[in-house]
This record gives C-alpha cells, structure tokens and sequence, in this order.
C-alpha cells in the first residue's frame, strides 16, 4: 500500500483568498457581475462562480454598458481601465497585492526613463497587464538567451521586475545574467516572486525529496501550479499535474506519494484527491 504524503504550506494563498471574497461580496451585493478574465487559474473556482451567476468574458466590449465587472487576481493594464470608464462600468478591482506592487514598480521605473525587464511569460495575463505600465519600453524575458540578448535602449538605464508567479529558480538564473549585462540594473527594493509562491516551491522541493512522485493539484493555465511540478522534477522526481479526480486512476502509484496544490486549488479538491487516492491503494502519513 502506498504512502501519502502532503506538503506544507499547499492551497490558496493570500492574493486568491483575497479575490474570492471581494467576488463573493460582489455576488452577494451586485449581481449580475461580470468578471474580466478567470478571476485565478483554476477550473473548480471558476466553474463554483459561474455556477453562482457570475459571467466571465475576455474583452469589456461583452460587457453592457453601466454594468459591474470584476477585475480578476492577475491585474488589467491601465487602458482597461480607461475603457471600462468610458463604457460607465463600476469596477471592483480584486487584483493580487504583491501584483499591484509590480505594477506600481514598473511605473516608478518608466517615469524614470529606464528600459523595463520583466522575468515572466509575456502570454500571461499577470505579465501583459503589469507591460501596460510602460508600453514600448517593456520587454518580458523567459529563457536565459533572451535575457542574454534582449535590446535596451541605455544600458545605464535598465530596471528589472519579476512575475510574481515564476519559478524562484529561473528567476535567480535570469537575474544573474542580467545583473552580469547590467552593471548598473536598478531591482525592486523587496523581491516581486510571492513569499506564498516562494513558500510552496521550498514545501514541494522537500517533498520531493521524500517521495517517488508528487502530484500537483491544479489547471494547467496556472503559472504557479506548474511551477510546482517543475520544482519536484529539478529535484529528480516524477511529478504530474491534475485537474481532476478521475485522472488520479490513470496514474502508476508508488511506494511513496507526495501531494500538493496550487495557490489557487481550492482545500476541498485537495481533501477529495487525497480521499480518492486513499481509497485506491494510498495511506495517510
């Protein structure tokens, strides 16, 4: 019989507890809402919402004019909220702290006259809203050729931030480079990465270590949720990431199974994995 074994810290951190309860209070108060995006990368979040009434789109122009619309947890660049004015939308703005923090860093240093790096994936909705802080002096980097060649216009004038969701390991590699090309390279005073991100990372990678797979517990649009199983695999063990019970069925157990979440899987599915996997040959430790 196998072992499990869960991580800790696992689940919700701050920023996505935070922007389920301004959603719930927006239901609650304002119904219908709209909500702008996913308000956090997860299907059973917002499968739950939607199932509570709210609407989720991917452009303002879905929304009828006058009506309210949720800012999800990754931020909106400043346009959108000039459109949204415009279109008379009242907005509730559930942006992730630690990503507003980026957002006003990018800002500081545009006004400045710097060249903005960011280390993160420029697809992501985290990156293209904190990028509309400093349009056409903002480049987002994600390998470590692009950090080796990326054009700026002053190399006395470069700042770097970082996706708050990224891989703490990329990060410091990128920035090494970067620091390396940049003498001069201005950085946040307080690191960008989450201390939740940061924290789940350290509580996968010892994880690993004890265990002959870790299954990650989250969607695959999220950042964080991926960064997990990229963790435990740079510490040589197999993980898998999973969005849904019966995929638990398909996967070989071990000796050993090591059990984690994202930032934004909710407790419940966490609890309902474990249960299932108890009941298909895994015991607690």
């Amino acid at each position: 019989m196998a072992s499990i074994r869960v991580a800790q810290p696992h689940g919700f951190c701050a920023g996505v507890a935070r922007a389920l309860r301004i959603a719930d209070e927006a239901l609650r108060a304002n119904a219908p809402v709209w909500c702008l995006h996913a308000i956090v990368h997860n299907t059973h979040v917002v499968e739950q919402l939607t199932a509570r009434g709210m609407r989720f789109v991917e452009t303002l122009e879905e929304i009828p004019d006058g009506a309210t619309v949720l800012f999800s947890a990754h931020g909106v660049p400043p346009a959108i909220r000039l459109e949204a004015a415009r279109k008379n939308l009242q907005f509730i703005d559930a942006t992730c702290p630690f990503v507003d923090k980026v957002h006003r860093e990018v800002a500081a240093f545009a006004r400045a006259g710097s060249t903005i790096l960011c280390i993160g994936n420029p697809a992501h909705a985290e990156v293209i809203g904190v990028a509309g802080e400093a349009p056409g002096v903002f480049h987002a980097i994600a390998t470590e050729e692009e950090a080796l060649n990326v054009p700026v216009a002053n190399p006395e004038r470069v700042a770097v931030v970082t996706q708050t969701t990224i891989s703490a390991q990329l990060a410091d590699r990128l920035l090494t480079i970067l620091r390396h090309r940049f003498p001069h390279l201005q950085e946040p005073r307080q690191a960008d990465i989450c201390t939740a991100t940061r924290e789940r990372q350290e509580a996968v990678s010892r994880l690993a270590a004890e265990t002959d797979l870790v299954i990650v517990l989250g969607s695959p649009a999220s950042s964080n949720s991926r960064r997990l199983a990229e963790c435990a695999q740079a510490c040589g063990t197999p993980a898998v990431l999973i969005d849904s019970l019966d995929q638990l069925d398909q996967i070989p157990l071990p000796e050993r199974i090591g059990l984690t979440s994202g930032a934004s899987t909710p407790e419940n599915f966490l609890l309902a994995a474990k249960a299932h996997l108890e009941a298909i040959g895994g015991q607690n430790q």
